[in-house]
């Protein structure tokens, strides 16, 4: 049963912006926006904690894959401090997705992100 709120599709689209945002100044208030202060983002390869952490996590994936954004793919799905959604990481100028996955996010109550698990499904050389 999918019980995802406005708080949850809120959070995602603030986690997801600050994925996308290119500029570091713009990138880390967006991080900011999303992110509580001590918030977590852990996936098979990344570990960050806290804005600093975060934000340079997010350059470096940015570095890695230069012209692609991240798309959330399907609906996502929530209750309580929870919400999990699928995303494909996808080329502005073909399309192409070389990586997929799932992530799990953890709000607080001012609905900022606490934690986030990613989980990949597909990964370029994998």
């Amino acid at each position: 049963m999918n019980l995802t709120t406005s708080i949850h599709t809120g959070a995602i689209e603030r986690y997801i912006a600050a994925w996308n945002t290119r500029d570091a100044e713009a990138r880390a208030k967006a991080v900011a926006a999303a992110w509580a202060e001590d918030g977590t983002y852990t996936d098979p390869l990344t570990e960050a904690r806290g804005h600093e952490q975060l934000v340079a996590a997010i350059g470096a994936t940015q570095a890695q894959f230069p012209g692609y954004e991240f798309k959330v793919t399907g609906e996502p799905d929530g209750h309580h401090d929870l919400v999990r959604f699928t995303w494909d990481l996808v080329s502005v100028a073909d399309g192409s997705s070389p990586a997929a996955g799932f992530d799990v996010i953890t709000l607080a109550e001012d609905g900022r992100i606490t934690s986030v698990a990613g989980f990949f499904d597909r990964l370029p050389g994998a």
